[in-house]
């Protein structure tokens, strides 16, 4: 599988992803540590069945390196379902966490043009969520008490969300190293990074289980193909673990696929994708700060792909051949 059929698997999942997670969120907005643990459950059993044969596959990047991996993976995955409140600073600031690290960790270099491509990047999509949150963030009854109280708790938010990021960061890194040294297992990197944390979201378990019974008790709707009646949550739910997983299968082609900062910038850009595709599909305001926004980003990403330089020497070689024939 190429670099472009992961490409369009990331994208497609994710647009196909963000329709059930807003109609989950809107009902029960409290909802993510269900759907995270869903995903997880899903990913890791298909994994169990499908790659390690039920267990007899030995694997072929040794246990002992998933349990590191497994040190940068579970703190972000726990903070991020009690910091869901807060998606778009994770987003922007994963690129610029992944570049920083990048150059400590692995002493990498990049042109100029990279890291302002990262900063357009990063810039448009700060925007584009920030006009989003503004319109979606009830107003407060202006008393200090609660003013003071809302400030606190973004604070803690924020910090608890940069650890993440830079974890993610990280493990990034890391997993570029093993795919190195190892060889290239995305299914198996896939199967890991699924299975190893389920104990952690025992920390959880209360919430899940609330919100277990609050799925049992939505209004039941015909499944059309099957045949079956089931509470519409629980609908949502499936269409959003398997549209999750052509997501994620994606982005972990890539990851074997690419350097980590590109990984990063997939999954950012994928992020961004889904809010547009989010605000169009459930008919949000979409200001001129989000053209800027989405003009910004890309212009970005053309910049980090190079698209430029290609169109220039593709028209300076264009250039040279008719040079030649006259």
């Amino acid at each position: 599988m190429g670099t472009a059929f992961a490409v369009v698997l990331v994208f497609v999942g994710c647009c196909s992803n963000v329709v059930s997670l807003e109609l989950l969120v809107r009902e029960f907005p409290g909802c993510g540590n269900i759907v995270t643990f869903a995903q997880f459950v899903f990913i890791a059993l298909e994994g169990f069945i499908f790659e390690t044969k039920f267990g007899r596959k030995k694997p072929a990047i040794p246990v002992s390196k998933c349990r590191v991996l497994l040190s940068f993976k579970l703190p972000p995955v726990l903070l991020h379902c009690f910091c869901l409140s807060f998606p778009s600073f994770s987003t922007q600031g994963s690129l610029i966490a992944n570049m920083i690290l990048g150059i400590i960790i692995l002493k990498k270099r990049y042109s100029a043009s990279k890291y302002l491509s990262i900063v357009l990047v990063s810039t448009g999509i700060f925007i584009c969520t920030i006009m989003s949150a503004k319109q979606v963030v009830s107003p407060l009854d202006g008393s200090k008490e609660q003013g003071l109280y809302a400030f606190m708790y973004w604070l803690i938010g924020i910090a608890m969300l940069t650890f993440a990021l830079l974890m993610s960061a990280r493990m990034g890194i890391f997993q570029e190293t093993l795919y190195q040294q190892y060889g290239k297992h995305s299914k198996e990197a896939l199967f890991y990074n699924h299975c190893l944390p389920l104990p952690g979201f025992l920390l959880l378990a209360t919430n899940i289980y609330n919100h277990c019974i609050l799925f049992n008790e939505s209004t039941p709707v015909l499944v059309p193909v099957v045949g079956l009646t089931m509470p519409t949550m629980w609908l949502y739910l499936l269409i959003n673990v398997v549209t999750q997983y052509v997501c994620i299968r994606g982005v972990f082609i890539l990851t074997t696929e690419c350097p980590s900062l590109t990984v990063t910038l997939v999954v950012t850009l994928r992020k961004f994708v889904s809010l547009i595709f989010s605000i169009l599909y459930f008919q949000n305001p979409f200001t001129a700060w989000h053209w800027v926004g989405t003009a910004v980003v890309f212009i970005g990403t053309l910049l980090y792909t190079e698209v430029w330089s290609s169109m220039q020497a593709a028209l300076r070689g264009a250039g040279v051949k008719e040079k030649k024939a006259e």
